[in-house]
């Protein structure tokens, strides 16, 4: 297995003023990222999902354990641009990721500070606006553009950078629905092109794009497995005070009619195309 990102014993904790305890965010965490992967971080307000998140790219460095990226120590000063270079990350509001008065310019400005080359950095940006349905916006300036397309425009200045791995931080948090769906597009598509993604959230419908869904629950990792692996544990689930998705509580309603729904469907696609069996 190629592991893009490897975490051992990770505990971080929030320093507080000398008359109060330390706030421990994450307590004894261990995983492994496999590269080309789409991972799902799901978890209520406090379970630790963005503080691990941070983690990821250097922005936060463990109290104990240790996390590599691309192979790299995060807790390694000469190599902290390597391991941002190699994980990039996307932030849930996106009027705190622009720094510049033209849209192009804003995704010009990861580049340029990884010193690439003028010419290069031109097609990048042409091509990183034009990935997330925005090259034609390049010349506007970001506030007068909605949530959604600054979010388009904050994720290009990523892409621009070329990452292979990008860590989407409740990307969606602050926007509508169709804003929210605009962003899971341009996430699906990154994917498929061989970007390892993962996505924290606390949208449950959201997760089930991924191949594998992680449950934080105060600091620890509740659970960990495919979406239908996961979706099935109801009662850990609201454990963990999170929402049962959709189509999960019509399969177990249906299941309480007689009807023998299998287990792993937890999509609107998968059940209609169960129901329609039925005609």
């Amino acid at each position: 297995m190629d592991n893009i990102i490897k975490i051992e014993n990770l505990t971080f904790e929030y320093l507080r003023d000398e008359d109060q305890m330390n706030l421990k965010a994450i307590e004894d965490v261990s995983l492994e990222i496999e590269r080309g992967s789409f991972t799902a971080i799901i978890g209520k307000n406090g379970s630790g999902k963005s503080t691990l998140a941070k983690n990821l790219n250097g922005l936060l460095l463990p109290t104990e354990g240790v996390v590599y990226v691309g192979g790299f120590d995060t807790r390694d000063d000469k190599h902290i641009w390597d391991v941002r270079q190699t994980a990039g990350m996307v932030f849930q509001n996106p009027d705190n990721q622009l720094v510049s008065a033209i849209v192009e310019d804003d995704v010009a400005f990861g580049p340029e500070n990884l010193g690439i080359d003028p010419a290069e950095i031109r097609r990048r940006v042409d091509k990183a606006l034009e990935d997330v349905n925005m090259g034609k916006y390049k010349k506007k300036a970001p506030h007068l553009l909605s949530g959604g397309q600054k979010q388009r425009v904050a994720i290009a200045g990523v892409v621009a950078m070329k990452p292979q791995c990008i860590i989407f931080d409740e990307p969606t948090a602050m926007l509508d629905p169709r804003g929210r769906d605009e962003i899971m597009a341009i996430i699906d598509e990154l994917h498929e092109e061989g970007i390892t993604v993962i996505l924290i959230t606390h949208f449950m419908e959201e997760a089930v794009r991924a191949d594998r869904v992680i449950i934080m629950h105060e600091g620890k990792i509740l659970m960990d497995g495919t979406p239908a692996e996961v979706y099935a544990q109801e009662e850990l689930l609201r454990s963990a005070n999170l929402t049962i998705p959709l189509m999960v509580e019509v399969a177990a309603k249906l299941r309480q009619q007689g009807i023998d729904v299998p287990q792993g469907i937890i999509t609107e696609e998968k059940m209609v195309e169960f129901i329609c069996q039925y005609k």
